[in-house]
């Protein structure tokens, strides 16, 4: 089909509206971050992209440390309303009705609210231009048990993820594979009737002369 073409720009899309929390259990706050991404496995490495001049930058950078709680379809007006007022004047918190939990490796509470929240600690701070990118290690994952199945196994389709596109928010569609389908082998279909390893025959059966 044919394109234009324009100047380079952030356009990258879908993104998850992640809610980070830092601060402490008595002093914290909630940015909306859509600019977040996972860097490193061994050890895990998240990054997340925040412009110097925003409340949340300072505490941050000062404490090294912050919590990417992921985001629910029930949750995105929360998480809006975090992204659009500044914590220095509104405690988010109770503006937007959420509540807070203790985090078992850094001092920044996480949201109950979210299924499933990253415990992260800064390793560097990467001036950008209008952001600075934040890398951190993943000290903790706290995982609601409605996600799990009875065999422990992780089911992330239950915690029904929202999504940021060019402006908008989305609800995660249908599921369309599983990682790596394209790469299983078709099993090769087996012949019908005949035995095993025997090719059916087109010739009719001799009938034999009566006596």
């Amino acid at each position: 089909m044919a394109k234009i073409t324009w100047k380079g720009s952030a356009l990258l899309a879908p993104l998850p509206p992640v809610m980070v929390t830092c601060g402490d259990m008595e002093t914290s706050n909630i940015i909306t971050v859509a600019w977040a991404g996972i860097i490193n496995t061994h050890p895990p490495k998240v990054s997340i992209s925040v412009r110097p001049n925003r409340y949340s930058y300072g505490i941050i950078k000062e404490r090294r440390e912050f919590v990417i709680n992921l985001t629910p379809e029930h949750l995105i007006r929360a998480a809006d309303y975090c992204g659009m007022y500044t914590g220095a004047k509104v405690d988010k918190f109770v503006a937007a009705g959420l509540h807070k939990e203790e985090a078992q490796t850094v001092a920044c509470p996480l949201i109950a609210e979210c299924p499933l929240s990253l415990e992260c600690k800064v390793t560097d701070i990467l001036p950008q231009g209008t952001h600075d990118l934040f890398l951190a290690e993943v000290t903790a994952v706290n995982v609601e048990e409605s996600l799990l199945d009875d065999n422990g196994k992780l089911c992330l389709e239950r915690a029904k993820l929202a999504a940021f596109a060019h402006g908008e928010y989305f609800s995660l569609g249908k599921s369309l594979g599983l990682f790596g389908f394209s790469a299983v082998k078709k099993h090769k279909k087996k012949p019908v009737g005949g035995t095993r390893g025997a090719t059916p025959s087109s010739k009719k059966p001799t009938q034999k002369k009566k006596a």
